[in-house]
């Protein structure tokens, strides 16, 4: 036979006979199944670009909410780094406004109540700064706070407690401006 008439005789052929041949699929039922599966993967597509844009947003959103934490520190830690350095200089004047209150004790009762009053001007302005001394005879010894210069048994004071102060420390918060100067008392 000639290919022409095969190709009629498979044209003539019922639908039902078509559909049995497993190699051979309706051209309607393959754009179905195609249909179906453009109507599913759309979908899916868009809940997968939905969660890539939720993805991004709440990296976005965290990256912000990190950005703004960290600034906000820098700027506190600039503030208290300015201030400190204001302190620093005015360290010495606190340190001689002390001695002078240490030594004059015995003096005329008029200069006594004169430094005392500009020694606690000078507390209150440190107190504003939220600049706070330590360093205390009987505290114990921190060697983040103090530095020892040197030691001395006692038998008055405890171990590794501050016997004399030879120089007060100062800090904002955790920040230390200078350490105390101090002599320990029966350390190892």
């Amino acid at each position: 036979m000639s290919k022409e008439k095969t190709e009629q005789k498979e044209n003539t052929k019922a639908p039902e006979e078509k559909a049995e041949n497993p190699e051979e699929t309706p051209p309607e039922t393959a754009e179905e199944g195609q249909q179906e599966e453009t109507k599913e993967s759309p979908e899916n597509a868009l809940e997968k670009e939905v969660a890539a844009w939720k993805d991004k947003y709440m990296r976005l959103a965290a990256e912000y909410d990190n950005y703004r934490k960290r600034t906000s520190n820098e700027k506190l830690s600039i503030y208290d780094d300015a201030t400190a350095k204001a302190v620093t200089e005015l360290l010495p004047v606190a340190d001689s406004m002390q001695m002078a209150l240490a030594n004059l004790k015995d003096s005329d009762p008029e200069i006594l109540k004169g430094i005392e009053l500009v020694s606690n001007q000078l507390n209150k302005s440190f107190e504003k700064l939220k600049v706070e001394g330590y360093g205390e005879i009987g505290d114990s010894f921190d060697p983040n706070l103090h530095n020892a210069i040197s030691k001395v048994e006692s038998e008055e004071l405890g171990e590794n407690q501050l016997a004399q102060i030879f120089q007060r420390g100062y800090k904002i918060g955790d920040k230390i401006i200078r350490h105390a100067m101090v002599q320990v008392a029966n350390c190892d």
